[in-house]
């Protein structure tokens, strides 16, 4: 009954906003994280209760003109190593406010950061394209001897400069490693190879590998990073000159190096050529093993050849090799778009029966075919599956399953699903929201809940999406309702997050004037 309650509770605040004159304050509500427990609950566990407040401080001071030392100094006497570590993975996109606060524990008498944060710490920066910030980092700890600079903070540099399209950097970033008294091997020369190419990135890669290559002694596993990342991008031809070559240097193929050259040569549609040198690695001493089978079901599966997939997946059967969980979700993926609902269960079905533990993607697959074709029942049945094989629901379960029964307006249903995900500890995020804002907002009659939704996301900390204040904003002018929006504007500007401060502006119809950093702009999803 919690959420029950808690949603009466907001009710009232809704409809006060559309009774009540301008002039009126709206009575606060009561963040989402926040209620107060039925007395039949235990009290939320200090340490818990302790990483949800600074991370909230974290997400409200992202801006550098807020005192975030201020609003932290009250927490000093609880700070741990773990604490830090598990409040830096929560707010994982919170890059200037988390470097901060890394600063702030850091000069707290006696305290002392693990090697881990500072890893933590430098991903942050790194995702959040902080690079200038992440070099000073470096110098500091270079200079203070503070922890150790290894060579996995320079994989952890080089996998954010591939992330951010900056491959030059990434490669300049390998030849400074010199610079901190790392001598660079060839795990190093590997790790940027394998970021690079997984970006795409991987003429850069090659022309690198190039151009050093006679300072290492490339592995078999070098050859095959960049094999495989020839045929990521569809270039099997390219991919084809560098098995070649590693022929050529006499290294020891095995079978993990066919496997790359058989699946570029998949992706790069030259699946009669896959075949031809498939057909030929026993003669050279190799067994073809499970992930070689795969690659042939994955490239069917994407030709919409399923009639092949299954051939190949029988065949693997023969020879007693058990598929993993990527290879059925293929194949489960590919049947629920051709409409094979009943062979998608069956297969779900195999696979526990082979002792391979289906995953959200397998389940999510099937759940999505149900609520596209609005089958609750259906829907209801396989997450109550879910249930009994221990696979928690994640935001896309949980996001599907709201639209889904939105839109059949069975509204006592999105109550209880609601109560689930926080009896769960399941917190909503912007999407979520967003799809209860939205969702409400294209049923008749139901504008007052998702100004209620609307108003609990405000009142957790949660910036909603540019799209979603638009929206709300406009089907709330369009019923002649225009001073309700100041209202909601000038609950916006009372938050304690300066994002949603920022985005009382678009709330007022103002969007030329909102700056959204691209920390905070890139956050708007499409799940609603």
């Amino acid at each position: 009954m919690m959420a029950i309650r808690s949603l009466s509770l907001r009710t009232k605040t809704t409809y006060r906003l559309f009774t009540t004159t301008l002039t009126t304050n709206p009575e606060p509500f009561k963040p989402f994280s926040s209620q107060s427990l039925p007395s039949s609950a235990s009290p939320t566990p200090p340490s818990t209760q302790l990483i949800n407040d600074i991370s909230r401080i974290l997400s409200d001071y992202r801006s550098p003109r807020h005192d975030i030392v201020s609003a932290l100094t009250p927490f000093a006497s609880g700070i741990t190593t773990d604490l830090v570590e598990q409040i830096l993975k929560r707010c994982n996109n919170l890059g200037f406010s988390a470097h901060r606060f890394f600063l702030w524990a850091k000069n707290l008498p006696g305290f002392v950061h693990s090697k881990d944060s500072f890893h933590i710490l430098i991903d942050i920066l790194g995702r959040s394209k902080q690079f200038p910030l992440i070099w000073d980092f470096l110098g500091e700890m270079k200079n203070s001897q503070s922890s150790e600079i290894s060579s996995a903070i320079f994989w952890i540099i080089f996998s954010a400069y591939s992330r951010a399209n900056l491959p030059s950097d990434a490669i300049r970033a390998f030849n400074n490693m010199v610079d901190y008294r790392i001598n660079t091997s060839i795990n190093d020369l590997d790790q940027l190879l394998y970021v690079l190419c997984k970006r795409r990135h991987v003429r850069d890669a090659q022309l690198f590998f190039d151009r050093i290559k006679h300072e290492f002694n490339p592995s078999v596993k070098t050859y095959s990073i960049l094999v495989r990342g020839w045929g990521y991008i569809g270039e099997s031809k390219e991919a084809q000159k560098v098995f070649d070559e590693m022929l050529v240097r006499g290294c020891c193929v095995d079978v993990h190096a066919y496997n790359s050259i058989l699946e570029s040569l998949c992706k790069g549609g030259n699946v009669d050529e896959a075949h031809r040198l498939f057909r030929g690695m026993r003669s050279k001493g190799l067994e073809p093993d499970a992930f070689t089978y795969s690659i042939f079901i994955h490239a069917y599966c994407n030709a919409n050849d399923i009639h092949s997939a299954f051939r190949v997946l029988d065949r693997m059967k023969r020879y007693n090799l058990v598929p993993n969980v990527f290879t059925y979700n293929s194949i489960i993926n590919r049947l629920c778009k051709n409409d094979r609902i009943d062979e998608a269960y069956q297969l779900l079905d195999e696979m526990l029966e082979r002792k391979v533990k289906p995953d959200l993607w397998s389940y999510n697959a099937i759940l999505a075919f149900h609520c596209n074709r609005l089958e609750v029942n259906m829907a209801t049945k396989l997450v109550s599956r879910m249930d009994q094989d221990s696979c928690d629901p994640d935001r896309n379960t949980y996001n599907m399953l709201l639209k889904m029964l939105i839109r059949v307006g069975r509204f006592d249903r999105v109550t209880e699903l609601w109560e689930k995900m926080e009896s769960s500890g399941f917190h909503p995020s912007a999407s979520t929201y967003a799809v209860m804002v939205h969702g409400f907002c294209r049923k008749k009659g139901k504008l007052e809940d998702a100004c209620r939704y609307f108003e609990m996301m405000v009142d957790d900390g949660i910036p909603p999406y540019s799209a979603t204040c638009e929206l709300l904003r406009n089907k709330i002018i369009g019923l002649g309702f225009p001073e309700q929006v100041e209202i909601l504007a000038e609950k916006m500007e009372r938050s304690t997050s300066c994002t949603i401060q920022d985005l009382s502006s678009i709330m007022r119809g103002n969007r030329k004037n909102m700056k959204l950093t691209k920390e905070e702009d890139s956050s708007e999803e499409s799940d609603y």
